[in-house]
Order: C-alpha cells, then sequence, then structure tokens
C-alpha cells in the first residue's frame, strides 16, 4: 500500500465518518427540544388525601 492510497484511503474514511456523524445529528434535530415540551410532571409534591390516623394496639 503506498502512501497516495493511505492517504486516499485515510480521507475517505474521515469523509464517511463525517456524513454518518451529520446524517446523526439531522435525525436528532427533528423532533422538538425537551426545554420546548411540557414535562410530564405537574405541581409539587403530592399532598397526602386525607390525614393518617395512628391508633394504639389493644389487648
Amino acid at each position: 500500500m503506498s502512501t497516495e492510497e493511505s492517504a486516499s484511503s485515510s480521507e475517505d474514511m474521515k469523509r464517511k465518518f463525517k456524513e454518518a456523524l451529520e446524517k446523526k445529528n439531522a435525525h436528532h434535530r427533528q423532533g422538538e427540544a425537551h426545554l420546548d415540551g411540557d414535562s410530564a410532571v405537574h405541581g409539587g409534591p403530592a399532598a397526602p388525601q386525607t390525614r393518617r390516623e395512628f391508633r394504639r394496639k389493644s389487648g
């Protein structure tokens, strides 16, 4: 393998990787960012619906 073939092969490999990376990044940019969407969580921490009742064990 001559230096000319190796340089050509190296450039070809770099081009392929760059194309794949651009394709991957374009795919991710299609959807909306997580900051643009609505969160699945609404409101604060869950408040108890009823007050807990503690009873002593009898017997």
